[in-house]
Parts: C-alpha cells; structure tokens; sequence
C-alpha cells in the first residue's frame, strides 16, 4: 500500500475522540499518526493500520 507522508487516512475505526481522520507524520515500519480531532499523535504498526485504511486523500488531489 502506497501510503506518504502528509497523507490524510479514514479509518474504519474511530479514534475516542470520535474522529476518523489521520495525518500521516512518519512512515516505515511504524505510522506516526496525528488525530485531525484531537491532535492526539499514536505510534502504530504499519500492518496494523493498512487493515484499518478505508480511504486515503493526497494534498495534490490527483492519483499518479
């Protein structure tokens, strides 16, 4: 999965802030997200998140 910094994820799952918006801050064997809700920052496991990832939204707004 093709996930870069500055991406913005929806995930399947809230945050418990209610939030289902991330910014990608760090990728590689672990994403550091930043909750769009909250501005809370959790560390996870890259296979943890792709299972999650319902959709991804790219600031240039264009595939390539």
């Amino acid at each position: 999965m093709d996930v870069r910094v500055g991406d913005r994820l929806e995930l399947k799952k809230p945050h418990p802030c209610g939030s289902y918006r991330f910014e990608v801050l760090r990728v590689g064997m672990d994403f550091r997200l930043k909750c769009e809700g909250c501005g809370h920052e959790v560390m996870t496991p890259r296979v943890k998140i792709e299972r999650r990832i319902r959709k991804i939204c790219r600031e240039g707004g264009g595939e390539p």
